[in-house]
C-alpha cells in the first residue's frame, strides 16, 4: 500500500528483456541497508518487487522484474537507460497517510494533451483511457506516475491537474511535456462506488 507521495526520483541504469520478463535496474538515494529482497517499491506508479539490491558508486541500486501484464498495461516497456522514475516505499504501520490510498495496481496509460506553465506551476490536460475515465471526478484523487493528485475539471475522457512548484521540483513532473504517456491508477473508493452502483442497477433491472 502507498500514498502517492513521492520520496525519491530514481534512474534506470540498465534494462534487459528476459523472455516474457524485463529486468530493470534502478539507482536511487535510499540507504542500501533499508531495501530488503522482496520489498515492494512503487516505480512511476506500478508496485514492483525488489529482486536484487546493490550499489553503483554512491547510489543504491535495486532490480525489479516487469512481467507481461505489467509491460502491457504500463509504460515499463518504454523505460530505458536514463529514464527517471518517481519512487515510493510501501507504507509501514504508523506512517502518515498524507496523499490517498494507492495500491500500485495500474489501470492503464494516460497521455498528456497539453502543458501550460505559469507562476512556477504547471497546468496539465490529460486524456485517460475511455474505460478508465468514468472513475475520474472533479475534486477527486488520481495517481499519475505514482503521484497523488487532485483532479480539477473533467470533460469526457479528459481531465486537468495543477502541479505546484514543490511537486515539479521533487518529481519527474518538471520534465513532462505534451504527448508524454503516464501510468494512471484511479481512486480505490471511486472504483468501489462504481461497482456498487452497477450492482444496484442490475438488482433494480431484475425486479422488472
Amino acid at each position: 500500500m502507498f500514498t502517492g507521495l513521492v520520496t525519491d526520483v530514481g534512474e534506470v541504469i540498465a534494462a534487459e528483456d528476459r523472455g516474457d520478463l524485463r529486468r530493470i535496474r534502478i539507482a536511487c538515494n535510499y540507504p542500501v541497508d533499508t531495501i530488503a529482497i522482496g520489498a515492494s517499491i512503487a516505480c512511476a506508479g506500478p508496485c514492483l518487487t525488489a529482486v536484487a539490491v546493490g550499489q553503483a558508486g554512491d547510489r543504491t541500486t535495486f532490480d525489479v522484474d516487469a512481467a507481461a501484464e505489467t509491460l502491457a498495461r504500463t509504460t515499463a516497456g518504454e523505460w530505458k537507460t536514463g529514464t527517471r522514475l518517481n519512487l515510493e516505499r510501501s507504507l509501514k504501520l504508523g506512517d502518515e497517510l498524507g496523499g490517498h490510498i494507492v495500491t500500485g495496481h495500474i489501470d492503464g496509460v494516460a497521455t498528456i494533451v497539453s502543458r501550460r506553465s505559469f507562476d512556477g506551476m504547471a497546468h496539465f490536460e490529460i486524456e485517460a483511457p475511455h474505460d478508465v475515465s468514468r472513475f475520474i471526478a472533479a475534486k477527486g484523487s488520481v495517481t499519475l506516475d505514482g503521484t497523488s493528485l487532485t483532479v480539477n475539471d473533467v470533460s469526457g475522457d479528459r481531465f486537468t491537474v495543477l502541479i505546484i512548484p514543490h511537486t515539479l521540483a521533487v518529481t519527474t513532473w518538471g520534465d513532462r511535456r505534451d504527448g508524454d504517456r503516464l501510468n494512471i491508477e484511479v481512486d480505490l473508493m471511486a472504483r468501489y462506488a462504481a461497482r456498487l452502483a452497477e450492482q444496484h442497477k442490475l438488482r433494480e433491472a431484475a425486479k422488472g
